[in-house]
């Protein structure tokens, strides 16, 4: 299969935003803030506690949405990406460039409410924006479900 995604800010917010609060790092940091919060609650002279909650919790979705939109300025999501998967993996490519990724080297694939994320590695990703593939996501998911080990796959339509 083949199609192009033209990836936005909109998207690399929600990689992030899902990448983050995905992981203990994300879940810790809401949970000292909402911690901080419920401790405010139980004695209002603990005002410094709210101020500190609220920052906490503030502070990572406010620091993602600025670094997205520093990375959503990189040359690389001016054009569109030309993604084609076949039984190999997954090749994209841009003007004269290619790479090829193969299935077994993938490290799994999860799903938003906006996007198909297909992990390359830990921390890298291919993003997929549901509204750029129309009629190709039921054969995106079924492609990735077929070449990839279906614990690494938690993709949702």
């Amino acid at each position: 299969m083949e199609f192009d995604v033209k990836i936005k800010f909109s998207h690399i917010y929600d990689y992030m935003i899902n990448h983050v609060y995905s992981s203990a790092q994300g879940l810790l940091g809401t949970a000292v803030g909402a911690l901080l919060i419920v401790m405010y609650t139980m004695n209002t002279e603990y005002i410094i506690a709210l101020i500190f909650g609220i920052v906490i919790i503030l502070y990572l979705p406010g620091s993602l949405y600025l670094k997205a939109k520093k990375q959503a300025l990189n040359p690389v999501y001016k054009n569109p990406l030309h993604y084609r998967m076949d039984d190999e993996g997954m090749h994209v490519s841009q003007g004269e460039v290619e790479q090829m990724i193969e299935w077994d080297n993938m490290y799994k694939a999860v799903s938003t409410k906006t996007s198909i994320i297909l992990y390359t590695s830990r921390i890298n990703a291919s993003i997929f924006p549901r509204e750029c593939l129309d009629d190709k996501l039921t054969e995106l998911i079924a492609t990735i479900s077929t070449h990839m080990d279906p614990k690494k796959v938690k993709i949702r339509y």
